[in-house]
């Protein structure tokens, strides 16, 4: 699945079946261009499986699509945290943000999607750059580049909650597929995706992909999901996870998120998931080396309407 790159450097990854928004670094790679790369909205993921003890708190039930539990540590003692003072309002939000949760029951097993901590940004680094370097076919000598990179964009994006946060999914599989891995342990979850929230204009990008997205109303970005790991419905729900967290976190009703014109199944998720093209690159983008990109947009439903969770395997 993809939803577009940005990051502050640049880039055009994006294979037709991965999801990733704009992600950029602040500095540009002379190969590519993009905000994570912008050149490359919606890049999908080759990830190696990695495995979490990720043990929720939360008593929800299977059928409940969000709930709230603690994390074990605050985003105020976030290492990654810079000096500056929280309002008020701010400390509320970082809150909400660290209190919030998504689950849902998928075919082939569960789902649970919160906000990235600290610890895990790593992980989240390894799946992000592993899916740029599969998409732009480029070297495994890049890899490393490309991580570092990556995480300097994670580490100057984190600096800025809660006017953005990072959200990752976590996969378990149900028994009869768990028994084909035998080695590993029961509570062992697997890192299955990732995307990008941006609510408002202190967290927009300095240099969003084309066309330019509203810098005031929330954005959805750099959504990827592992490959082995895809067509499972977890790109549709770290999509609706994201609108529930902004229906939260905002009161602006409007979302926008870009989808490349050569990606044909995100652009059909996006569509099903009620999102309308609103402008789309000109021709001349391709001077630039980059892929044609739609700027799509969503009315969200009004704060306390129910959201549509129905399922979908589109990926």
């Amino acid at each position: 699945m993809a939803a577009t790159v940005s990051l502050s450097f640049s880039i055009d990854p994006q294979p037709q079946h991965h999801y990733f928004s704009h992600f950029k670094p602040h500095q540009t790679l002379p190969f590519t261009s993009s905000p994570l790369f912008p050149k490359y909205p919606l890049l999908t993921i080759a990830h190696r499986h990695n495995r979490y003890a990720f043990k929720s708190s939360s008593s929800s039930s299977p059928s409940t699509p969000s709930t709230t539990a603690t994390t074990s540590s605050s985003f105020l003692e976030d290492p990654f945290r810079t000096g500056r003072f929280l309002s008020n309002e701010e400390l509320e939000k970082l809150k909400l943000l660290e209190d919030f949760r998504y689950y849902r029951e998928l075919e082939s097993g569960s789902l649970w999607i919160r906000v990235m901590r600290a610890e895990e940004m790593d992980d989240t680094v390894a799946l992000l750059a592993e899916s740029f370097a599969e998409s732009m076919v480029w070297p495994s000598g890049y890899l490393s580049l490309l991580r570092f990179l990556v995480k300097q964009y994670l580490i100057e994006r984190r600096a800025l909650m809660p006017h953005t946060a990072t959200l990752i999914g976590f996969y378990r599989g149900k028994e009869n597929e768990r028994l084909e891995h035998e080695e590993e342990e029961e509570e062992e979850e697997e890192l299955a995706g990732t995307v990008e929230v941006c609510f408002d204009k202190r967290g927009a990008n300095a240099s969003p992909p084309t066309p330019t997205p509203p810098k005031n109303s929330p954005y959805i970005c750099n959504m990827s999901v592992d490959k082995p790991l895809r067509r499972r419905g977890i790109g549709w729900h770290l999509l609706k996870a994201s609108e529930e967290l902004i229906s939260q976190m905002n009161s602006t009703r409007e979302v926008y998120l870009h989808c490349r014109m050569i990606d044909a199944a995100p652009f059909n998720m996006y569509i099903k998931a009620g999102y309308k093209v609103v402008n789309t690159d000109s021709i001349f983008i391709l001077l630039m080396l980059q892929r044609r990109k739609h700027l799509m947009c969503k009315k969200l439903p009004v704060l306390g309407s129910p959201f549509d969770m129905s399922d979908s395997d589109e990926e």
